[in-house]
C-alpha cells in the first residue's frame, strides 16, 4: 500500500507536499509567476519516471527471471478540500477546473516514452 501524499497550497503556485516522513515544495519558476522555491509538477513527474527507471534497472540485477507484475498503480484518488465561504456551485466549478490539471491530462492520455542509450 502506498503512503498518502498530502498537498497544501500556500500561495498562487507554491505547494507544500507531505508523503509519510518526507516534505518538499513544488513551485513554478519566477518568470512564470511562481517563487522558484521548488521543482515544477512536470519536473517531479520526470523525476518520478527517472527514479522508477533507475530502481527498475537495479531490481533487474537481482530478479532477472521474475514474472510478477503486481504493484503497478493504475488509479489515483485525488481528494480535494476547499476552504472558505464557497457555495455548492462554486465548489463544483472548482472541482471541474481541478480536472483540467495539465499533469492529470498528461497521465490520462497516451504517453510515449523513448528509452535510448547515451
Amino acid at each position: 500500500m502506498s503512503t498518502p501524499v498530502v498537498l497544501h497550497s500556500r500561495s498562487l503556485f507554491r505547494t507544500e507536499v507531505d508523503a509519510g516522513p518526507h516534505h518538499w515544495v513544488l513551485d513554478e519558476p519566477v518568470d512564470a509567476g511562481g517563487g522558484g522555491e521548488g521543482p515544477t509538477p512536470y519536473d517531479m513527474l520526470a523525476a518520478a519516471l527517472g527514479g522508477c527507471t533507475s530502481m527498475t534497472l537495479h531490481f533487474a540485477k537481482d530478479c532477472s527471471d521474475c514474472s510478477a507484475q503486481s504493484g503497478w498503480i493504475h488509479r489515483f484518488k485525488v481528494e480535494i478540500a476547499l476552504h472558505g465561504p464557497l457555495d455548492d456551485e462554486q465548489r463544483q466549478r472548482l472541482l471541474a477546473i481541478a480536472a483540467r490539471c495539465p499533469v492529470a491530462k498528461t497521465l490520462q492520455n497516451e504517453i510515449r516514452i523513448d528509452e535510448v542509450l547515451v
